[in-house]
């Protein structure tokens, strides 16, 4: 019943929402003498505040109209190329004839959040890679009637992808896709595919979670599959398209996000809310920048949700060599063409430092010229795909490498 109880909690909440933000405006309005009471102003922030925390997040555009190339500013346009139940593969066409330009399809995670958080990721290689993304579809809109989506699943996706987008890809998975993409690239590589990748680069992701384990790793090891079964796979309700299917709810990967930095977070509205106070308009653009993106989550299938706990956060059965794939055994040293390419955040608390690289020990038939690893300093999770060491470090070490491969 937690589902229904937290779309009822959103339901109660509306009225009191849209009167905290009608009283807002008017309380901050210049034509209103109240306005220029002291303490009305802290008022007007807080009702705003509470708009803020209380709203529905849709999903989020990427917003990547133009990119430059060689100095000259290209249209972009998003395209859908394929759609599958659970994901649909985006292609973003730039106006622009670049034929020696790599094709790079960008693993978007599927752990919540949308493909969108990669906003940074696609924006700073579209300039000189032609670029496609995965962008999953939120569990609570696909109909019971198009089945589950387990772990298996994933990487039918993934290998279905990189076949459609032809020979010569170049792959990036980021976070949580690590496992499934680098078992597809694997599964590629063992059946001689000829669309298999040109080269393959896996960012903070838990190839081997055994490696130094963060919270949410211990978190997964202290319990049972049956705990998660039971406290954490709930019943999508209506009117949602796919009521009745079995998620894992986005608002619980949320909170267990949140909680992991509760304070940083506090801090934020805190921020928020003297930004508002003070009319500091490029404070609240900031913050709405980034929390419109975080807040905005999606529901995941339960059987690719309980796979991903067992098979890669309690059995690692990657890491020890016993990963099938519908009951075919996975084998990473038959990588032998493919580049391989491990990044990591020297901060990251999700994903730290070795459980990517564990990677390189796993494909022992990829000559040493053809791998690199690259540990960035200064950055945790987000900050490995995102913001400003991602564009100034971490993005031209990529792409030189795919360059190289």
């Amino acid at each position: 019943m937690m589902y229904y109880t937290h779309e009822l909690g959103r339901l109660a909440l509306t009225p009191a929402r849209m009167l905290a933000s009608g009283q807002s405006k008017i309380l901050r309005h210049r034509l209103n003498p109240w306005s220029r009471v002291p303490g009305t102003r802290s008022i007007a922030s807080a009702l705003k505040v509470f708009e803020d925390l209380t709203k529905r997040y849709p999903k989020p555009a990427f917003n990547l109209d133009t990119t430059v190339c060689d100095g000259e500013t290209v249209l972009v346009n998003e395209v859908i190329v394929k759609r599958n139940p659970f994901c649909q593969l985006k292609h973003f066409q730039r106006n622009i004839n670049r034929p020696d330009d790599p094709k790079l399809l960008i693993v978007a995670p599927l752990s919540g959040h949308f493909a969108s958080l990669l906003r940074g990721t696609v924006e700073a290689m579209l300039p000189n890679h032609d670029v496609y993304i995965t962008d999953w579809r939120d569990a609570s809109m696909v109909p019971v009637t198009k089945g589950n989506f387990g772990l298996d699943d994933y990487i039918d996706y993934v290998i279905d992808f990189i076949d459609h987008i032809g020979p010569d890809t170049h792959v990036l998975a980021v976070c949580q896709p690590v496992v499934p993409v680098l078992a597809a690239t694997a599964l590629m590589a063992q059946d001689d595919h000829p669309s298999a990748p040109r080269s393959l680069a896996l960012m903070s992701g838990p190839v081997d979670g055994r490696v130094d384990p963060t919270e949410p790793c211990e978190l997964a090891r202290k319990h049972k599959l049956s705990w998660f079964r039971r406290n954490l796979i709930h019943t999508v309700p209506a009117p949602y398209p796919g009521a009745m299917r079995k998620v894992y709810p986005g608002f619980l990967q949320l909170t267990g996000f949140i909680n992991m930095n509760f304070d940083r977070h506090v801090d934020a509205y805190r921020g928020l809310f003297r930004s508002i106070r003070d009319d500091d308009k490029q404070e609240v653009a900031r913050h709405r920048e980034f929390y419109d993106e975080y807040l905005a989550v999606m529901d995941l299938p339960d059987a690719y949700y309980l796979d991903t706990i067992e098979r890669v956060f309690q059995k690692f059965q990657l890491a020890k060599g016993s990963f099938r794939h519908r009951g075919r055994l996975v084998k990473p040293e038959a990588i032998r063409k493919t580049a391989l390419m491990t990044i990591e955040g020297e901060k990251d608390d999700i994903s730290s430092p070795g459980q990517t690289r564990a990677a390189h020990a796993l494909c022992t038939n990829i000559p040493d010229g053809r791998r690199l690893h690259h540990l960035q300093a200064g950055v945790g999770h987000y900050g490995t795909f995102n913001g400003r060491r991602w564009r100034e470090e971490i993005a031209p070490r990529l792409q030189k490498f795919i360059r190289s491969a």
